[in-house]
């Protein structure tokens, strides 16, 4: 087989099963899907636990913010790389690599005994997913074809917001249960069987394959990558509270440059024939390369309204963490039904399915904030129901045609690769909008928050969410007019 697709051996008395594995079945995606929702999940579950962590490890809002951001910018900023690593030396192979990484993670962020090591293994947790979550995507462009591989791709979008819309009640119910006392700490511990569970069949399940190209890693190209998304995101969670001193406005000017410098040095490699870290010609598609933008600018929205939201209810109403999760449940419903209807709509209108989903993702929010300055501190937190609803219909519109969407056009060569940047602009989107509407939200809180500033801030966050939708609204202008897979 060539290299740039299988390179699992098929031998003769076992050809047919080899090979029908080797086209993917969906015990395949089963195993890929299991360490993709448990990692998305991860992101997201870790919000509704914020209060506990908090009084527990005694930790700052900085910290708090470094707990959910640190995350984000430890798989933002490896996923180019862990890509790159799945196209060299098996996609397969690196995708163990991460899950296991994750999971003894798992175990450092559940017996931490203060904030620093927690932020630490969250960090490392953060480089497992950096190396399993482009595989998958990879994996995916590669062992499956047709309506068949339309179908994985959608599966892998409800997988992700499965794991965020629901996170927050598997959290909830999980430190509710308090399993042999650990509390917070079980959503950590809940992820080692599982993982571990998946561990076991990937060598049985999931075929093996590589992309072409050069042998070397591009380490230049790492450094350069890391070093611009910390100069971005670093100031953004620090300044605020520090005043904002000299260093973080000269580390978000050096932020463009760095960046801009690694544009250019990848370009060079590829006119050398060398092999770049993240290949030029993967933004010469319309399709890449406006989907890339678009899942930037939405995942700003994705990460922020879920903490800052678990913030409102539990420390703004003081819901225990089971009951802010029970509330998640009108935005999963809301989620699961437009999820499922999302293919049909998007054999009618194309693209334009995330168009819809946006902005009615946009007007969800909208009836959120209206009724959140209806409630004040007195009233019912039943009220934002129905805004719940309409802002998990936009999420199951939008997100889940996203990645067949923008991956469409991507060949196997580049499959691991282009998932890897597609990620990292998932991921980069997350942590920055966490940094940035953060500013927003701990500003109108105040330096000695009342409950009833929870709802002035939650509200304030809520517009910036809402105006970032429109803006994807406007980005998705700029696909092609191909259909959707949905």
């Amino acid at each position: 087989m060539s290299s740039n697709t299988l390179v699992e051996a098929v031998p003769g008395g076992r050809a047919a099963r080899k090979a029908e594995r080797a086209q993917g079945s969906w015990g395949t995606l089963l195993v890929l899907l299991a360490g993709i929702f448990m990692a998305t999940l991860d992101f997201f579950i870790v919000n509704v636990a914020i209060p506990d962590t908090q009084r527990d490890l005694g930790a700052s809002t900085a910290a708090i913010q470094w707990v959910v951001a640190g995350y984000g910018l430890a798989v933002a900023a490896g996923l180019i790389t862990g890509g790159r690593l799945g196209d060299l030396y098996g996609r397969r192979r690196m995708y163990g690599l991460g899950l296991a990484l994750f999971t003894l993670a798992s175990v450092g962020c559940a017996v931490a005994e203060g904030a620093g090591t927690l932020i630490v293994a969250r960090v490392v947790q953060g480089m497992g997913m950096a190396l399993l979550m482009p595989q998958v995507l990879g994996i995916i462009s590669v062992v499956f074809t047709g309506a068949k591989q339309a179908k994985a791709f959608a599966a892998y979008g409800l997988a992700m917001g499965l794991a965020a819309v629901f996170g927050q009640l598997i959290g909830g119910v999980l430190i509710k249960a308090d399993l042999f006392g650990l509390g917070w700490r079980s959503i950590f511990w809940i992820n080692v069987p599982v993982g571990i569970a998946a561990l076991v069949l990937l060598r049985r399940l999931v075929p093996e394959s590589r992309g072409a190209g050069g042998t070397k890693l591009d380490f230049i190209g790492m450094d350069l990558i890391v070093a611009g998304l910390v100069a971005v995101v670093l100031p953004l969670i620090q300044g605020r509270e520090q005043g904002w001193p000299l260093w973080t406005w000269l580390s978000l000017a050096a932020a463009p440059m760095l960046l801009g410098l690694f544009a250019a040095y990848q370009r060079w490699l590829a006119r050398r024939g060398a092999a770049p870290l993240m290949d030029p010609v993967l933004f010469r598609g319309r399709a890449f390369a406006a989907g890339v933008s678009l899942a930037l600018v939405y995942n700003m929205v994705m990460g922020s309204f879920f903490l800052f939201l678990a913030l409102y209810l539990q420390q703004g109403h003081g819901m225990t963490a089971l009951g802010s999760g029970l509330l998640f449940i009108a935005l999963g419903g809301g989620y699961l039904v437009a999820s499922k209807l999302s293919e049909k709509v998007a054999a009618r209108i194309g693209r334009q399915v995330i168009t819809v989903g946006t902005l009615v993702q946009a007007a969800g929010y909208a009836m959120i904030a209206g009724t959140v300055e209806l409630i004040g501190t007195g009233g019912s937190v039943l009220w934002m129901i129905p805004g719940m609803v309409v802002a998990g219909a936009g999420m199951g519109l939008a997100l889940v045609p996203m990645p067949g969407t923008v991956l469409a056009g991507v060949g196997p060569k580049h499959a691991a690769s282009a998932g890897g940047v597609l990620a990292t602009a998932n991921q980069v989107g997350g942590a920055l909008g966490i940094a940035a509407v953060g500013i927003v939200f701990y500003d109108r809180l105040g330096g000695h928050p009342a409950a009833d500033t929870f709802g002035t801030a939650f509200v304030w966050s809520l517009l910036p969410l809402a105006a970032l939708c429109v803006v994807a609204a406007a980005l998705v202008q700029l696909l092609p007019k191909a259909r959707v897979n949905g």
